[in-house]
């Protein structure tokens, strides 16, 4: 069966160390702190805005905002399990058909064949899920915004900071998203090449002697019983040492199942880093 490559992996997210086992690039692990990294990313007028919500009184919302209960919870929950299932009906809808020993393969069209080894479909299906992902989460996290500012008080500056956040940094988020469907193409081609050289037929040697004459006496030797010397070449129980195990033959196409599988992985981590706003309004909700 055809394997990822195994690659120690970054600490992290699940996010970030999927995609350093997956990928062929090697890159050392950053020593700069968050804080470090927010800097670079947020502009000078997002730092104004953010320091004006941290060191000035937070706006007063009126009352008669709808607060927050189990629905919201259930709504949650919801858009979670649809993403996550769209992620997996996605990426296996067009698995490809397995070919079971014995059996001869079905004939595909080259359209078929080509689709399926195409890695421009798989990209356009990551970027249209991306999109799916970043609509729904970024409306789920709008709505908690609002029920978070209307607690008032501390409350209210952290859905201020939480906006200014979100706008902030939302095209660098874009960007580096982006570059993930770029770094599975090489984990592709990879699977790819490694099934054809396994598929590869090996070239048998050529038997010089098959024209020579036989030489009768050399012809008996070959054909006598192992002498004692050679009965000695068992292992220390007196048993001749077991044949070694044969390589599993590979199936045609299980490259591309490992692939689905890669990248609904990824897909799936990626969903649990988008959520994480979510997940951090959620608990203060609880906790108001």
């Amino acid at each position: 069966m055809l394997q990822a490559p195994q690659r120690t992996g970054l600490s992290g997210p699940t996010l970030i160390r999927l995609l350093t086992r997956l990928t062929d690039v090697d890159v050392p692990e950053s020593r700069q702190s968050l804080s470090d990294h927010l800097s670079q990313w947020l502009g000078w007028t997002d730092a104004i805005a953010l320091s004006a919500a941290l060191n000035t009184s937070p706006p007063v919302i009126a009352p008669g905002a709808r607060m927050f209960g189990s629905a919201e919870e259930r709504e949650c929950a919801r858009v979670r399990t649809t993403l996550a299932d769209a992620i997996a009906s996605d990426t296996a809808a067009t698995s490809a058909k397995r070919i079971v020993p014995g059996q001869a393969p079905a004939k595909k069209s080259a359209a078929v064949e080509q689709a399926e080894a195409d890695y421009s479909n798989f990209r356009q299906r990551y970027l249209s899920l991306q999109h799916t992902m970043e609509t729904s989460v970024g409306n789920l996290r709008s709505r908690l915004r609002g029920m978070v500012a209307a607690k008032n008080g501390e409350m209210t500056r952290l859905a201020v900071v939480d906006a200014i956040m979100d706008r902030a940094l939302l095209p660098k988020e874009r960007a580096l998203f982006g570059a993930i469907p770029k770094l599975l193409q090489g984990h592709f081609e990879r699977l790819r090449l490694a099934e054809a050289a396994a598929l590869a037929p090996v070239d048998a040697p050529v038997d010089a002697s098959v024209d020579a004459p036989v030489d009768a006496p050399a012809a008996e030797a070959d054909a006598a019983p192992p002498t004692d010397g050679a009965a000695k070449l068992e292992d220390g129980n007196g048993k001749a040492p077991a044949p070694a195990t044969a390589t599993p033959p590979v199936t045609p196409g299980a490259w591309l199942d490992v692939f689905r599988k890669d990248m609904r992985s990824v897909l799936l981590a990626e969903l649990d880093v988008r959520l994480q706003p979510v997940e951090g309004l959620l608990a203060a909700l609880r906790a108001s």
